[in-house]
């Protein structure tokens, strides 16, 4: 019976997650998906190789991901498959992993997988999809230029005819002896491929796109007359259904294989999202952020059972689907099944693909990754971004990408908070004597306060501000600032009583409100007279909280400056 429950409870979660499919829209998403499609074979397979794992890994990826995120997620148009900057950091998975772990190091990489995905639910489930898209421009930009010079270093031996390299510095090293021993016949049919995928006319897109017609016609033609040539291919592929892979794990591989997995969950979170962010704009829609991550990751959790390439949302492929006529989810599963006919009816024939052909593709890929729009514009975005922007770029090719991005974002955050501070500190006065008396005379004659000013009350209250310091905080106050408000109340000791004032402050931090408990611990221990006016319920907690009833007592405490001046006459 348990079982039973069990069971249903699941069934009904999954229920709920599957989108709706309708056919309302069907003959548009029947023709976007099926050009997504043509667009996504030639690419899959590119990736798959580019990534170390096999052409039909990168199929497969572009099956699993694209049918399951489109069944799942939270951007009705998007085409999800393997992209240029997942394809990258498996490669780098695969090859570290493979090296220190000779027996079982593909097992692993694929484990990544899997795991990528738990953590992109993960990520989904706690509502974290808005954070994701927050990463300043000028990081974005550095980090995807990064990924975009890294997938041509890695193309340019395979494009001349040589091996390719495992990751970008070895691609740079070796780029002298590849040019030295290139294979003529393979840099020709690289480089026109190259050519076709630059400069292939727009309106003929619709009739046939340029990665297709590249792959096709040049691999006949390789095939045909330039076999002979030593022209390297991809060779045989496995056709049928792929095997189910047994993740496999032990302490010694958990960090490496969380590790990797956490860049492959973050990085297919920020590509997804960006591009769910295009799809928005073009269908003057809306996505559901969070949806969108859990659907990429049970896409990406059962690429990964089959030891297919991770994905995410590909930009190309859905500005394609929805100038295609795709409108829903429909579009992307339907992309995905003519994938799965084609590989199983024509797989055979790719094992004569050049592998030259499929990196002169993929180079096009890095020219389009790079963002070409900022770099133009270098001069007018200000010294800072543009070196934040350099900087990022720098340590996604020669470091990595998690350091490049972490990195990136600290440095950001750092700079856009000490502006922030600056703004804040605005907000923060401090007045005494005369200029103090100017103040609340102004208000209470502009009926800010309801307060009868007498001559006699005029007299007192003259006499009381004299030496009474009034601490105002005018707005929200976060912990950078706390160190400057109290060098500056340092420089203002020259009172009997102080009246903080935190009636307009709307917010602060724990930093902050311990500083102001200290402030007032200070003022106390100098046998001075303290009174604070909170106003605000959710201030009034924080202070109290951190036992601000034990430093101060209830008369000495206040819900506005009315009542607070009252106090001091």
């Amino acid at each position: 019976m348990k079982i039973k429950v069990f069971s249903y409870i699941h069934l009904k979660v999954v229920i709920i997650l599957i989108n709706k499919i309708s056919l309302k829209h069907l003959r548009g998403d029947v023709f976007g998906g099926l050009t997504a499609a043509v667009i996504a074979l030639p690419l899959a397979l590119a990736f798959g190789v580019s990534s170390g794992a096999g052409a039909i890994a990168g199929v497969y990826g572009a099956i699993f991901v694209g049918f399951f995120a489109a069944l799942f997620g939270g951007t009705a148009t998007q085409i999800s498959g393997p992209t240029g900057p997942m394809s990258v950091v498996m490669a780098l998975v695969l090859t570290q992993l493979i090296a220190s772990n000779p027996d079982t190091g593909l097992v692993l990489a694929f484990t990544c997988v899997i795991l990528a995905g738990l953590f992109q639910i993960l990520f989904g489930l706690l509502k974290l999809g808005k954070y994701f898209v927050m990463v300043p421009y000028p990081v974005i930009s550095g980090f995807m230029t990064g990924i975009g010079i890294i997938i041509i270093l890695l193309q340019i031996s395979p494009l001349l005819g040589s091996t390719g390299d495992s990751n970008a510095l070895a691609a740079l090293s070796n780029i002298p002896s590849a040019i030295n021993q290139q294979n003529t016949y393979a840099t020709l049919l690289g480089v026109t491929t190259l050519l076709l995928m630059i400069y292939w006319p727009e309106k003929w897109t619709k009739i046939i796109p340029a990665p297709l017609f590249a792959l096709i016609t040049l691999t006949v033609f390789s095939s045909t007359f330039i076999s002979q040539q030593g022209i390297s291919v991809i060779g045989e592929i496995p056709t049928g259904f792929p095997s189910l892979i047994i993740p496999s794990l032990s302490l010694d591989t958990l960090y490496d294989v969380s590790y990797f997995a956490f860049l492959l969950a973050v990085l297919g979170a920020i590509d997804s999202l960006l591009t769910s962010m295009v799809a928005d704009t073009l269908t003057e829609t809306h996505h559901n952020s969070d949806k969108e991550l859990i659907g990429q990751g049970i896409a990406n959790s059962i690429a990964g059972f089959f030891g297919a390439l991770p994905g995410a949302g590909a930009t190309m492929r859905t500005v394609i689907n929805i100038r295609a006529g795709g409108k829903t989810p429909l579009s992307g599963i339907i992309h995905s099944i003519t994938l799965l006919i084609v590989i199983l009816w024509a797989g055979d024939y790719a094992q004569y693909i050049p592998h030259t052909v499929l990196a002169g593709m993929l180079i096009k890929v890095g020219l389009d990754i790079i963002d070409w729009r900022f770099i133009f514009q270098i001069k007018k975005v200000g010294l800072f971004s543009a070196s934040l922007m350099l900087l990022v770029l720098l340590l996604t090719v020669f470091v990595d990408l998690i350091t490049a991005v972490l990195v990136g974002m600290f440095i950001a955050n750092l700079v856009t908070l000490d502006r922030l501070t600056h703004i804040q500190l605005d907000h923060i006065t401090f007045k005494q004597g005369p200029e103090l008396l100017r103040e609340l005379n102004s208000e209470i004659s502009s009926s800010k306060m309801n307060m009868e000013l007498t001559d006699d009350i005029q007299k007192k209250l003259s006499k009381s501000l004299e030496h009474t310091l009034l601490l105002a905080i005018d707005g929200p106050v976060s912990f950078a600032v706390s160190r400057e408000l109290s060098r500056r109340f340092t420089e203002n000791l020259s009172f009997t009583t102080l009246v903080i004032d935190l009636s307009n402050a709307k917010l602060i931090g724990t930093t902050t409100a311990i500083m102001i408990t200290d402030l007032i611990e200070r003022t106390k221990t100098k046998n001075k007279k303290v009174l604070v006016i909170t106003g605000n319920e959710k201030i009034n907690q924080s202070l109290q909280k951190l036992s601000l009833a034990t430093l101060l007592d209830k008369k000495d405490q206040f819900n506005n400056r009315e009542q607070a001046l009252q106090a001091l006459i």
